[in-house]
C-alpha cells in the first residue's frame, strides 16, 4: 500500500480574530472542494481570541 496516498500535505495556513462563523464556511469549504482533494481545518485559540485556518492537499 502506497504510504503517500493517504498522507495530507499542508499547503497553507493562516490565523484571524475569532468569530465562530468559521465553523459554517470551513465546513462549505470541505462539502464543496472534497472533489478537488483539497480539506480545510480550523482551530481555536481561546487564550488569543484567535482561529487558524488550515489548507490541506490530499
Amino acid at each position: 500500500m502506497d504510504e503517500d496516498k493517504d498522507k495530507l500535505n499542508l499547503i497553507a495556513v493562516k490565523t484571524f480574530p475569532a468569530n465562530n462563523n468559521y465553523i459554517y464556511l470551513i465546513d462549505f469549504l470541505n462539502k464543496s472542494l472534497k472533489e478537488k482533494r483539497v480539506m480545510f481545518g480550523l482551530t481555536k485559540d481561546k487564550e488569543k481570541n484567535e482561529m487558524t485556518v488550515n489548507i490541506y492537499e490530499f
